[in-house]
């Protein structure tokens, strides 16, 4: 090696160890290496050498770029453990301190809805039956009444999986009362039961989503009436939606697995979306007596044991409670809009403690 590549290599040398930390080492290692480094400088001008003197001299740069690139290397490793040494030394964790406040998740609206709803049946003494999103057609048809020629059979409004043989296809359930027809074939009354899910329907808009969830709920007993049926819609009402004069109105409707069947109101403002005020009235679920066929049909004598049952959308009354104007959101996965109407995951349901009247 030369006498200048052996004077640059001391040079830098004293340089690193004169480096105390990080940001002069890398001082260091530009002046070196870098476009404008010294190393750098000598390698570029290699092309002006004699054509004798070229070969010898890119020989002992090389050497003298892999020695400099170990010992530059070798400095920082030193510094970055110097630097964690001092580090660990003064920093200490003392396990006594509170932990850091930090963000949490939510819970999304359709989950917190769900669970004001298991809480209040469920201190009417209703537990919660599940049952498959794939159902066949006798589940969610025929077992139910529901005629051939309903148009809630038809392909524009339901979705069908493909068939296998000659049995008709499986479908996407269209409500969770399936869930009550598998009931009353697994247990003999009496029964309370809700059923929480989703449902499929072919249906996308503002108002409406191909999926979305129901509740629904069957209770089965002797000797009961419409007037328990009202009991425990005008409870529900008025605890989930904390109105404890919420007004409640019953109408004659028409379902095929209710007999008789009613639409359920409660009041509103038109104008301004308040409710229990403004002498409106607002649809918010179906209801009605179990059909003596659909008992029938589960093996039920309906001359021994009556039943009333009732539907509605989760995403329906969750829109009401807290003011959402638009379904889709739900099922967007936006966080902002979660931030905004999530609850806090600590905070539990106490709905089922009821509204004072």
């Amino acid at each position: 090696m030369t006498d200048d590549l052996s004077q640059l290599r001391a040079e830098i040398e004293a340089a690193l160890a004169t480096a105390t930390d990080l940001r002069a080492w890398d001082a260091v290692r530009v002046a070196t290496l870098g476009r404008n480094g010294s190393l750098t400088a000598l390698l570029r001008d290699l092309g002006k050498a004699p054509p004798d003197q070229r070969r010898e001299r890119g020989a002992a740069l090389n050497q003298l770029k892999e020695a400099l690139t170990a010992l530059i290397e070798a400095r920082r490793v030193e510094l970055q453990n110097a630097e964690l040494d001092a580090r660990l030394a003064t920093e200490r964790l003392d396990p006594t301190l509170p932990p850091r406040p930090r963000d949490t998740g939510l819970i999304h609206p359709i989950s917190r809805t769900m669970e004001e709803i298991a809480a209040i049946f469920g201190a009417m003494g209703c537990a919660i039956a599940e049952g498959p999103d794939v159902e066949s057609d006798w589940m969610n048809f025929s077992a139910l009444n529901i005629p051939a020629h309903h148009p809630a059979r038809a392909d524009q409004d339901t979705f069908y999986l493909p068939g296998r043989g000659n049995k008709p296809p499986p479908v996407l359930r269209t409500q969770t009362s399936p869930v009550q027809i598998r009931t009353m074939l697994a247990q003999s009354p009496p029964i309370r039961v809700i059923v929480i899910g989703r449902t499929y329907r072919a249906d996308h808009d503002a108002t409406h989503s191909p999926m979305f969830h129901q509740c629904e709920g069957l209770i089965l007993d002797r000797d009961l009436t419409l007037g328990h049926l009202k009991g425990a819609l005008i409870d529900f009402l008025r605890t989930f939606f904390d109105i404890g004069d919420l007004p409640v109105r019953f109408r004659s409707s028409y379902f095929p697995f209710t007999e008789p069947s009613m639409e359920v109101d409660i009041g509103w403002n038109r104008r301004t979306g308040e409710l229990g005020r403004g002498g409106d009235w607002l649809e918010i679920l179906g209801s009605g007596m179990v059909h003596p066929r659909v008992l029938a049909n589960c093996g039920i004598d309906p001359r021994e044991w009556q039943g009333f049952a009732w539907g509605m959308g989760v995403e329906r009354i969750a829109m009401l409670k807290h003011g959402i104007p638009d379904l889709r959101p739900f099922f967007e996965s936006d966080l902002r809009w979660l931030r905004h109407y999530g609850f806090n995951p600590l905070a539990p349901t106490m709905l089922h403690e009821g509204v004072e009247r």
